[in-house]
């Protein structure tokens, strides 16, 4: 595990402990998990990225021939 020095905004740091209080965790897992939700979400825009950079409106139009006509269930409309 590693240490960092992390230098805030007094604004920002008063929000986080408040927050970390309300939430009844330390401030160091308050950052935590927010580091990790950040990490988490910038790494899905580059897997949606590449997973777009294969994307093929052939296949996509191949795909969807294949949906049925069929009316949805009474139940399943909006």
């Amino acid at each position: 595990m590693r240490t960092i020095r992390l230098r805030l905004p007094d604004s920002q740091y008063e929000r986080a402990r408040a927050l970390a209080a309300k939430e009844n965790i330390s401030l160091n897992q308050l950052v935590t998990l927010a580091l990790a939700e950040k990490i988490s979400a910038w790494m899905t825009e580059d897997y949606l990225a590449e997973l777009a950079k294969r994307a093929s409106k052939a296949k996509f139009r191949n795909a969807m021939s294949k949906v049925s006509d069929e009316k949805p269930a009474e139940e399943d409309k909006l």
